[in-house]
């Protein structure tokens, strides 16, 4: 079967640009400052916790060894009966080496008895939790607020003496540190916010440089100079960009050229019948009178000519125009291959040209558009008529993955070096003038080459096979044997 199908409707592609109403420079530098910001603030808080963490555990560690040390050092003192707790607590104020700290001391259990260093960090200072922690015999610590400061409150029981001995320890220098440590984070925050910023409008502006450029040459392009590229660039990422937009230009110069070319063709092709036409008429119409029959006969079958070469010229142009709007569809449908190309060459301006059949497409059915294969086929025979002397032969042969629908002629043939343009419009090529002296448009081949294209085959000229002079024109057409 043909393996060319129907081409469905395509929707119009819309590439949308349009994104927030920020500019693209801007969504740049606000990505680099969000991204500075999230990090600075990831590593800040990272930073505070390690660091507050590292810092409390320390104090809290320097702070119970010392209380320790502080609860073994009096442990003897209070065993004596003439021990004074006062100047105990007053000689452990002389061997403190931690700032800040105080001391409480519990002597008894029944009628307790509270001695403390300050009034303000007493009995009362103390959390009852801790106390009661400290009076079943379990050593506890505490983070407590005193008089607006932090302190860690420390216990430790001494149940040889009946005595329990409480320090606080103060945590103001250690916040202070804290805060100190958060302001410079802080700080560092900030400062790695403005550089991403800056770093980011930076690299904006050199990663937009290159559009600024294709800025400028698409409005150079729009003011009329098509010739306009841009220069190589050695950034992969960029390079692709350049290459397109060099590409798109080099094709819409091609495009805007071709229609150029094309709109003064037609306008030439249009204006030859109707220069005849209008001179025809105006004989016609002055000379109405006088006019022998014989002139006013000829006159006739000249209009009667141009008229039909003018329809059949619209005709092409119309085609064309569906090809290039890419309006152009297949209807396809079962044709038996072998009749349908029979049925074109009767169909044709030339009946007489032999049709060589291959035996084995025999009954072969296959999916095509009808009427474009027989419009191939005419196009061809009237091609082989106007410049070759006529065709000799229509061939049709299976080869491997489709078919060839030969057409020959016997004329001086096509130069190798215009066999890739005779198949461009309006192009008949310097042996056209050579092969025949009948005038042709030049849409027959361009037009075959369209719709041989639709089917997804392809089109070619070549020497004849058997060295005879002339040229054989193959069309190949698809086909998935089964």
């Amino acid at each position: 079967m043909v393996t060319s199908a129907p081409q469905p409707d395509r929707p119009r592609r819309r590439f949308g640009l349009r994104g927030p109403h920020l500019g693209l420079r801007a969504r740049i530098t606000l990505a680099f400052t969000l991204s500075a910001m999230l990090l600075s603030v990831l590593l800040a808080g990272t930073t505070w916790a390690l660091t507050r963490r590292n810092l409390i555990d320390q104090r809290i560690a320097a702070a119970t060894r010392q209380a320790y040390l502080n609860a073994r050092i009096m442990q003897p003192q209070l065993r004596g009966s003439q021990s004074d707790p006062d100047a105990i607590l007053t000689s452990l104020s002389s061997l403190d080496t931690q700032s800040g700290s105080r001391s409480v001391l519990r002597i008894g259990t029944r009628n307790p008895r509270w001695i403390a260093q300050l009034p303000t960090f007493g009995k009362d200072a103390l959390p009852p939790a801790l106390r009661a922690l400290v009076d079943k015999g379990t050593p506890a610590r505490m983070t407590i607020d005193v008089g607006g400061e932090p302190q860690m409150a420390v216990g430790i029981p001494l149940p040889r003496v009946d005595a329990a001995y409480y320090e606080f320890g103060s945590l103001v220098e250690t916040n202070r540190t804290l805060e100190s440590l958060s302001a410079s984070l802080f700080g560092a925050a900030v400062v790695t916010t403005l550089a991403g910023t800056a770093l980011g409008w930076w690299t904006s502006r050199r990663t937009l440089r290159p559009l600024a450029e294709v800025s400028v040459a698409a409005e150079a392009i729009a003011g009329g100079r098509l010739d306009t590229r841009l220069g190589a660039v050695d950034d992969p990422d960029l390079g692709v960009l350049v290459s397109s937009f060099n590409h798109m230009a080099q094709a819409l110069e091609t495009r805007v050229d071709r229609d150029g070319r094309f709109a003064s063709d037609v306008s030439h092709e249009l204006r030859s019948p109707l220069m005849t036409l209008s001179a025809s008429i105006e004989v016609l119409a002055s000379r109405r009178d006088d006019m022998p029959d014989a002139s006013a006969q000829a006159a006739v079958d000249l209009m009667v000519a141009d008229v039909g070469r003018f329809k059949q010229l619209v005709e092409d142009l119309l085609e064309i125009s569906r090809f290039d709007a890419g309006a152009a569809r297949l209807d396809l449908s079962e044709v038996r291959l072998g009749e349908l190309v029979t049925q074109a060459v009767s169909w044709s301006a030339d009946r007489d040209v032999p049709v060589q059949l291959d035996s084995e497409l025999a009954g072969i059915v296959i999916r095509a558009d009808k009427r474009r294969i027989v419009r191939v086929i005419a196009n061809l025979i009237d091609n082989a008529e106007k410049y070759g002397g006529g065709a000799t032969a229509v061939q049709l042969r299976k080869v491997a993955g489709g078919v060839h629908i030969a057409v020959e002629d016997n004329g001086p043939g096509v130069p190798a070096d215009e066999r890739d343009i005779v198949f461009d419009r309006f192009a008949r090529g310097v042996g056209a003038n050579r092969r025949s002296g009948t005038e042709g448009v030049g849409l027959g081949l361009s037009l075959v080459a369209e719709h041989v294209g639709l089917h997804k085959g392809r089109v070619w000229v070549e020497d004849r096979p058997d060295g005879e002079p002339g040229a054989r024109f193959v069309v190949e057409l698809p086909v998935a044997w089964s």
